[in-house]
This record gives C-alpha cells, sequence and structure tokens, in this order.
C-alpha cells in the first residue's frame, strides 16, 4: 500500500480527445443501443443538441493520461465500482480534455487475503476548462493476485 500513498491527489496531464461521429456509432452499436441520436444524423440535427449525442459511458474510450509514477500490476486487479456525473451531453465534434488522478488507498483483509482499494478520479473539460463530465472509480489489488472464486 505505501507505494501508492504518496500519489494520492497526483493528476495526470490532460489529454485532447477529439469526439468523432464513427467512433459514437461504433460505441452505441457495440453497447446494442440503437437510439437515433447516436447514430441517425438526421434525427440528431432536429434534436436540442443539433448532431450527435454520444452515450453516457462513452467517456471511457478517452484516453486520461499516465499518473506519474503510478505502475499499477498486470494480476490481482478487480474492477469495484464505477460512477459518473454528467454536466453536460459529448457531442459529435467535441474537442475535450482528460485526466485522472488516484485519490484514496486504502487497505483490507478479506476472505481471499489483503486487499487494497485505489479510488480514482476521472475529469472531462471541454476546452475552455468547463466540466462535462466527472467519474470515480473503485479499483481492488489483491498484492497476492490469487485467483478469484466469484
Amino acid at each position: 500500500m505505501h507505494d501508492f500513498l504518496p500519489l494520492v491527489g497526483v493528476w495526470s496531464e490532460p489529454v485532447k480527445n477529439e469526439v468523432e461521429k464513427g467512433a459514437i456509432r461504433k460505441f452505441a452499436q457495440a453497447i446494442g443501443d440503437d437510439n437515433p441520436l447516436y447514430s441517425n444524423e438526421e434525427a440528431a440535427k432536429k434534436s436540442r443538441y443539433g448532431r450527435l449525442v454520444a452515450p453516457p459511458t462513452f467517456s471511457r474510450t478517452f484516453d486520461y493520461g499516465r499518473i506519474p509514477n503510478l505502475v499499477l500490476p498486470t494480476a490481482g486487479l478487480i474492477h469495484g465500482e464505477q460512477s459518473y456525473v454528467f454536466h453536460r451531453p459529448i457531442l459529435a465534434g467535441d474537442v475535450l480534455y482528460a485526466s485522472q488522478a488516484l485519490v484514496d488507498v486504502k487497505e483490507r483483509s478479506g476472505k481471499l487475503g489483503r486487499m487494497i482499494i485505489l479510488l480514482f478520479s476521472y475529469k472531462v473539460e471541454n476546452e475552455a476548462g468547463d466540466l462535462v463530465q466527472t467519474a470515480t472509480s473503485t479499483i481492488i489489488y489483491r498484492p497476492e493476485g490469487g485467483n478469484s472464486h466469484d
């Protein structure tokens, strides 16, 4: 756990992400959502947004950069939880800047052994610096690796 503590509060450099129509369509198709605002430009033009809208979790496809000196292991990681706050929709043609930070680290012992719980925060801003979306994610790291019996 001590390897992670000095990194709490450290943000990655924001990374520029350009939202493309084709990427929105492919994402919507991949998640099986046929909402016309995600794929039909004519329908989207008639909406209050005037262009294609990205599905709410589309931001998971963004590059959030790397938190300096944070190296996560390749084994023993479990995705615990994800939550989003939407400040405005992500639209085709948006140029957005995404970054992430490690915001908390806790250690627990469970039936399967020692667990380190890492809480990450994510933010997506437009070119003016206005928040478009924020999110948090909980990652559980089992240092001993081991096989989960979920």
